[in-house]
């Protein structure tokens, strides 16, 4: 199982050369690799609103469907 930090827990000789905020601890038979985590793109909230215009009727079509596992998958990155 991987963890994720945020690359500030790291000592600044490691934390400069990320250019991303968090990154992923991975250990395999001894070895520990850091990869940076990217960060979604867009704006979340302007996600959420979508989603939200997307559930208001309390139905959702199979477009409307479509539309938020787009929507997860851009947030998931």
């Amino acid at each position: 199982m991987d963890d994720i930090l945020s690359v500030k827990t790291l000592p600044e000789p490691l934390y400069r050369r990320f250019r991303s905020d968090r990154v992923r601890v991975h250990e395999e038979n001894g070895v520990v690799t850091l990869t940076p985590v990217q960060e979604p793109h867009g704006d979340t909230w302007a996600a959420l609103t979508r989603l939200r215009g997307i559930l208001s009727d309390g139905r959702m079509s199979t477009e409307s469907y479509m539309a938020q596992k787009q929507i997860d998958k851009e947030l998931e990155g």
